[in-house]
């Protein structure tokens, strides 16, 4: 019975939203936020997602870029020096210039950071990551423990598998369950995509950015089933992850709302896959 009580304890501790944004709003740097995403054109920092973090028990959080630049890494580090509960930071780098391997070595003095990102989905190359240039980039990371994030849309599923293949035991994961197309239920090529990457072990799926791909007013919760049911199959509960995607969530949902349609569907998994889902995974796949 005390060891049941500390292992929910230690199981409490571990809720970690995985996938989550701040900026200082400049409509220069940050053009992707259009019109239609009025409600995020303004400043989002620590101080606005602590309270949000507290009201639904979550006890930290990994801060991921949105802007292409490695003053971008330099205002996460500060954030995080000043926020305790930051736990992670997947920052940018350029992959592809010659001096990849110094960058890295650089920012491996950080413990807090724990990966990068790149924003292959806006690109014009779509197959940019088998690029040699590129995979010169990512054969670096293992070295110095980092982590890969893959932003991409469904079209550059296709090239997953000989990235990942190519780097076995470099740690991937897919943001946003590669931002399907919710809002007209289009399934089938996305679906048959995310099966082909069942047996790759080094590779994780966050389950963020969902409500931002549905229709933003009109979302129903069943929306989202046959597309969580197909990440879920193909990774299992120990692959999976946690994100919210907070702030650009909230141009289809508040943070809660969009809690509760994860909770919702996991509410019947097991005690442990619940918490592998909402933070041992995220956990284990950041080293946090």
């Amino acid at each position: 019975m005390v060891w049941e009580v500390v292992n929910k304890l230690v199981l409490h501790m571990q809720r970690i939203d995985a996938h989550q944004h701040f900026w200082q709003f400049d409509p220069v740097r940050d053009s992707w936020i259009n019109e239609e995403m009025e409600v995020v054109k303004q400043d989002f920092l620590p101080a606005n997602l602590k309270p949000l973090l507290q009201q639904n028990n979550i006890d930290g959080c990994v801060v991921v870029q949105s802007d292409q630049s490695e003053k971008e890494n330099t205002f996460h580090l500060n954030n995080a020096a000043n926020a305790d509960f930051i736990k992670g930071i997947v920052g940018w780098i350029d992959l592809q210039a010659e001096n990849v391997e110094e960058r890295l070595a650089y920012y491996s003095s950080f413990k807090i950071m724990k990966g990068f990102r790149h924003v292959l989905q806006g690109e014009t190359d779509r197959g940019l990551m088998l690029k040699p240039a590129f995979m010169n980039g990512i054969s670096k990371l293992q070295q110095f423990e980092f982590t890969y994030d893959i932003l991409i849309f469904p079209d550059q599923l296709q090239y997953l598998p000989a990235l990942v293949e190519a780097f076995p035991n470099q740690k991937f994961v897919i943001d946003h369950i590669a931002k399907p197309n919710i809002k007209e239920q289009k399934i089938a090529d996305w679906k048959k995509n995310i099966q082909a990457l069942r047996e790759y072990k080094n590779l994780y799926c966050k389950i963020s950015g969902m409500v931002t791909e549905a229709d933003w007013k009109g979302w129903e919760q069943k929306d989202f089933t046959p597309y969580l049911d197909t990440v879920v199959e193909t990774f299992g509960s120990d692959r999976i992850i946690f994100g919210s995607d907070w702030p650009v969530c909230l141009v289809a949902a508040s943070y809660q709302q969009m809690l509760i349609i994860v909770t919702d569907y996991f509410s019947s998994f097991t005690e442990n896959e619940q918490a592998n889902f909402f933070g041992l995974n995220a956990v284990q796949f950041y080293n946090l």
